[in-house]
C-alpha cells in the first residue's frame, strides 16, 4: 500500500504533491517517513549495484551524507547483510549526537516499532534481529583493535585526528561474513586517505553538492550561504564538495603536511601554549587560535593540540589555561597587537601566576610563517595527527599574504609558539623588540639582521 501511495505522489507535480500529503492519514504520514527507497531517498543516495568493498559519499554540507549512511545501515542490518556495525565518527560526541541520536542518525530513521535499542554505558545500539552496532571515534585508534564486524559507517572521516591510523585498525576489523562492507560519508578535504580512495578500484565514489538537497534545506539558508560562499574557495570545498588542489606557491603543501604527520609521539623537553586572540566578537567573528606545541630531547618540534575555539575572553583563556595545564607546559605566548594588556589581563584572571610570553607582530603574517614553513622543509616540526582546521589554513599561506576567507587564527597561533620554541632560527618577537628576519643569499635558511 505504501509503495502504489509514494509512486503515485512521485509522479504528481509539486504542487499537487503538496495537497495530496495533506490529505494523508498520520498512519500513511508515517510511513512514508520512513520509506527510504520508495519515496524520500534521491538516486544518489542509495547504494550503487555491484561487488564493491566500500561506498564514499563524498558531498558538501547538508546534502544527505548522515540520513544515506543510517539508512544504509538499517537496511543492512534489515536484510540480515548486516549482523556487527563499526559506528566511527570523528569524536564519541560525535558518534552519539550525529550518528546514533541525531535528526538523520540511526534511531531517527526507524519507524518506532522497529526502533533498536541504544545504550550509552555501553556504546551500542542492538536491534530485535540480534544485530549490533559498536561505537567508535577516531581519537582513540587503538579502541578498534580487537573487535571484528561485517560492515561499518564512518561519518566525516576527512576531519578525523588519527584519520590513517583509525582507518588502518578499521580495515583489519573487517573480516566477518562473505562480503564486509562500508560506507564513508564526508565533506572533502584533500588529504591523503581521501584521495586513496577515490582512486581505489574496489570503492564507489558518489559525488554531491548541498545545492542537491535544495527542497529539504531552508530558503533563507540557502540563499545566504550562495550570497556569502558561492565561488570562494571555502564553498568549492564545503558546498561543491570538491578536492581543492594545492595553492600555486603556498608556504606549505598537503604533500609537506603528510609527510610531517607521525603517531608518535617521545617525551617533550619544553611545551608552550600560543594564542592569537581574535579581535571581533559574535556570530561571524574569528576564532581564537589556541595551539599547543613542543619540542623533544633532539629539538624536533611537534604540534600536539588544536583547541581553537570561537567564544568570549574567558572561554578562551580558560581553555588555555586547561590546555597548558594538560601538556604542563612551560608557558602561554600571546600575541598582544589589538588586545594590549588585557589579554595578559584575562589570563592571570583565570590562574594569577601563570607564566606569559608577549608578542608583538612588527611583519605581515606570510613574512612570518616563512621561517616556519622553512621548518616544516627540513622535517623538523611533525603533527602528532591531523588537525584539519588547522592545517586547511597553513595550504593558504603564500608569499604574497593569506589566500583564504577569513584571518588564519590557528596558523598565527602556530607561528608564535614555533616562533618561541624555535630561537635559534627565528628569535621570538617580543613586546619589548622586534627582530625582523631575512632569507641568507643563495640559501634557505633564516637569520637576524
Amino acid at each position: 500500500m505504501t509503495q502504489s501511495l509514494a509512486e503515485r505522489l512521485a509522479t504528481l507535480p509539486p504542487s499537487d504533491r503538496k495537497a495530496a500529503l495533506a490529505k494523508l492519514t498520520p498512519e500513511e504520514a508515517e510511513a512514508l517517513l520512513h520509506n527510504w527507497r520508495g519515496f524520500l531517498a534521491r538516486p544518489e543516495q542509495i547504494a550503487p549495484p555491484g561487488d564493491w568493498d566500500g561506498w564514499l559519499i563524498l558531498a558538501g554540507r547538508g546534502f544527505g551524507k548522515s540520513r544515506s549512511g543510517a539508512e544504509w545501515v538499517r537496511e543492512g542490518v534489515k536484510s540480515g547483510a548486516l549482523t556487527r556495525i563499526a559506528l566511527v565518527g570523528e569524536t564519541a560526541k560525535d558518534t552519539r549526537d550525529v550518528m546514533v541520536e541525531g535528526p538523520s542518525g540511526i534511531l531517527a530513521v526507524h519507524p518506532e516499532e522497529e526502533r533498536p535499542v541504544y545504550e550509552p554505558s555501553k556504546a551500542r545500539v542492538t536491534w530485535a534481529n540480534g544485530a549490533v552496532a559498536t561505537l567508535f571515534n577516531a581519537t582513540e585508534p587503538d579502541q578498534l583493535r580487537g573487535p571484528q564486524f561485517d560492515g561499518a559507517w564512518c561519518d566525516e572521516l576527512a576531519k578525523w585526528r588519527y584519520a590513517r591510523e583509525t582507518f588502518d585498525q578499521l580495515q583489519f576489523g573487517l573480516r566477518l561474513g562473505t562480503k564486509p562492507r562500508q560506507i564513508v560519508t564526508t565533506t572533502p578535504r584533500p588529504i591523503e586517505l581521501v584521495r586513496e580512495l577515490v582512486a581505489n578500484a574496489r570503492w564507489q565514489v558518489t559525488r554531491g553538492s548541498t545545492f542537491d538537497n535544495a527542497s529539504n534545506l531552508a530558503p533563507g539558508f540557502l540563499s545566504a550561504i550562495r550570497e556569502k560562499y558561492e565561488g570562494t574557495r571555502l564553498g568549492r570545498q564545503e558546498l561543491n564538495a570538491e578536492i581543492l588542489d594545492d595553492i600555486p606557491g603556498a608556504l606549505w603543501t598537503r604533500d609537506i603536511l603528510d609527510r610531517a604527520r607521525r603517531s608518535d609521539l617521545p617525551p617533550l623537553k619544553r611545551v608552550y601554549v600560543g594564542i592569537d586572540p581574535a579581535v571581533t566578537a559574535g556570530e561571524d567573528a574569528d576564532e581564537h587560535g589556541i595551539i599547543v606545541a613542543g619540542v623533544d630531547g633532539d629539538q624536533h618540534g611537534w604540534v600536539v593540540a588544536d583547541g581553537s575555539l570561537r567564544g568570549s575572553p574567558l572561554q578562551w583563556a580558560r581553555r588555555a589555561v586547561s590546555l597548558h595545564d594538560e601538556y604542563e607546559a612551560d608557558g602561554i605566548v600571546v600575541e598582544v597587537n589589538q588586545g594590549g594588556d588585557m589579554v595578559a589581563h584575562t589570563l592571570r584572571s583565570v590562574r594569577p601566576t601563570i607564566k606569559i610570553v608577549e608578542v608583538r607582530a612588527t611583519r605581515g603574517k606570510h613574512v612570518r610563517a616563512e621561517p616556519i614553513a622553512a621548518l616544516y622543509e627540513q622535517g623538523r616540526v611533525s603533527h602528532h595527527g591531523s588537525f584539519p582546521d588547522l592545517e586547511d589554513q597553513m595550504v593558504l599561506m603564500t608569499p604574497e599574504g593569506y589566500a583564504g576567507e577569513k584571518s588564519p587564527d590557528r596558523l598565527d597561533a602556530l607561528v608564535w609558539v614555533l616562533t618561541q620554541l624555535f630561537p635559534a632560527v627565528t628569535k621570538p618577537i617580543r613586546k619589548e623588540e622586534a627582530v625582523p628576519m631575512r632569507r641568507m643569499a643563495g640559501a634557505g635558511s633564516w637569520m637576524a639582521r
